[in-house]
């Protein structure tokens, strides 16, 4: 396609630059790259939103191990503990392994687990989705934890 311009008698392409940048497509850039599915070693499959902690929209889940012994009064403490700083989920519905799948399918980086160890030591189970490894951290620790590890990565 040519265009003439009798001003300046020249002729040219035109051509048009449009840049395209929004919120919606860099989100579904993001979230198409952190959709993932596994096969673990047992041969199952779990789905993952692998996103980076900053930009998940929970940053942790308080499971109590069983809905009794008091477990799920100290994870409302936990929770209590934590809302201010993080936004937090409390889950107690079904089997431990099926409410950390529902966690890593809507990309919670980290679960924490009140077990009844927890009631004698005060101290937590933390799984991290990644890795699905799982380290124990004093209740007292949890905010520093995990603000450690869900601050974005600073560029100089």
């Amino acid at each position: 396609m040519q265009y003439f311009d009798s001003e300046l008698n020249e002729s040219y392409t035109p051509y048009v630059i449009e840049t395209s940048i929004g919120v919606d497509r860099t989100f579904l850039a993001i979230f198409s790259h952190a959709l993932k599915e596994e096969t673990l070693e047992d041969g199952s499959t779990r789905t993952l939103l692998s996103l980076p902690p900053v930009l998940a929209p929970y940053k942790a889940a308080i499971l109590p191990l069983v809905k009794k012994d008091g477990l799920p009064e100290k994870a409302r403490e936990i929770m209590d503990l934590l809302k201010y700083d993080f936004m937090v989920q409390y889950d107690e519905k079904d089997a431990i392994g099926r409410r950390y799948r529902r966690q890593d399918a809507i990309g919670t980086p980290f679960c924490i687990t009140v077990d009844n160890d927890t009631l004698g030591d005060n101290s937590v189970t933390v799984r991290e989705r990644d890795t699905m490894q799982q380290e124990r951290i004093a209740i007292d620790q949890l905010p520093a934890y995990l603000h450690q590890r869900i601050r974005p990565i600073k560029v100089d």
